[in-house]
């Protein structure tokens, strides 16, 4: 019979429930619950105690009807199986959840038409505002958000389609650590493995070592400068690549730390330690690099960091000061070495010390 409950099945509560327990009109239910600032806050404490003791849900999408906001911020990064993005996507949340949002999260796997489908689905969601940490330009999407004025922050590269924010990470400084970390050591022969060089920060990283190479006033070896595919396998096979050079570098900065795992391994199965026969430097600073053995030196490029610039970049365009849109903002990521125990002396620099 319609409207019956199944026996010992519990009372669906609804905001009529919160009004009466909580001895206020439905209105000022639903300003409370909106975070509306004007209600009485002796009221408005009632209301929440009711919703405690009621374990009332609100329901989101009828608010967002309401209001016109959704109270949604979309995410989309690159792939889930890099650690790094899992680590950004933690702390984008937990930003949004401290400001009283809810993320929807899309992973693209670098495919133009997962892209185009993680755009579609958010606008169907109408999210309030869209970051983009595909580390890459991915502009074909950016006039479906323009046409539903979402704002949207992308990293690295501002659109030229439109005016938006950008998060531009300063990979030179990182890497320029780094690589004079290595010459103090000793190392002149350094080698580089990137990411895809489709990928704009794997060209913008690429670049920053080659530079950083020229500062320190080292020569640079272009059969030591390997494309990689910023994951494990690459980083593997980029290692036996270096393994089957005649003349090998002894130090090797990777354009991201999952890479390094991976020449990690390439060098455990050649019979090879870290740092003892290559200094090895990551790029990231994912949490595994503090527990691979040993524990890896890279670049940090903070999750948190990235999450906190977006988040606020995206509240300020939703919420623009006094009522006028903002020209677009650049936020600069810093970047920093953080030297751990995968690198050291060049492989004999110690024999050749001891002689006279």
């Amino acid at each position: 019979m319609k409207g019956t409950r199944r026996p010992g099945a519990a009372p669906k509560i609804d905001i009529r429930d919160v009004a009466s327990r909580a001895r206020v009109s439905i209105a000022t239910v639903s300003r409370t619950i909106n975070h509306i600032p004007t209600v009485n806050a002796v009221l408005a404490a009632r209301v929440w105690k009711a919703v405690a003791d009621l374990d009332y849900f609100p329901n989101t999408q009828a608010r967002a009807l309401v209001s016109g906001k959704s109270k949604l911020l979309g995410l989309i990064v690159s792939e889930i199986t890099n650690p790094f993005f899992p680590e950004l996507i933690h702390e984008f949340e937990q930003v949004a959840i401290s400001l009283g949002y809810e993320i929807l999260i899309g992973s693209t796997n670098y495919e133009p038409k997962t892209m185009e489908l993680c755009a579609r689905r958010m606008l169907e969601r109408k999210v309030d505002g869209v970051a983009i940490m595909t580390f890459g330009v991915e502009e074909f999407v950016l006039e479906r958000f323009i046409a539903e004025n979402v704002p949207v922050i992308f990293i690295d590269a501002a659109s030229r389609q439109a005016p938006s924010d950008t998060l531009v990470v300063d990979y030179r400084a990182g890497i320029r650590e780094a690589v004079q970390h290595l010459a103090v050591l000793g190392h002149r022969k350094i080698g580089f493995i990137s990411g895809p060089l489709r990928l704009h920060s794997a060209e913008m990283r690429k670049q920053a070592f080659v530079e950083s190479l020229w500062d320190a006033g080292i020569t640079l070896n272009m059969a030591w400068m390997i494309e990689g595919t910023h994951t494990l396998d690459g980083g593997r096979d980029a290692m036996n690549y270096v393994l089957s050079l005649k003349d090998q570098p002894t130090a090797i900065l990777c354009s991201n730390d999952v890479t390094a795992i991976g020449v990690q391994h390439a060098l455990f199965e050649a019979n090879l330690k870290v740092p003892d026969d290559l200094s090895l430097i990551g790029f990231d600073d994912v949490h595994l690099a503090e527990y691979t053995i040993p524990p890896l030196t890279t670049v940090r490029m903070s999750c948190k960091e990235l999450a906190q610039a977006a988040v606020a970049s995206l509240i300020s365009r939703m919420q623009p000061a006094n009522g006028k849109p903002e020209v677009p903002a650049r936020a600069i990521i810093q970047t920093r070495l953080i030297v751990r125990r995968t690198t050291g002396l060049p492989k004999g620099a110690l024999n050749d010390l001891s002689r006279p």
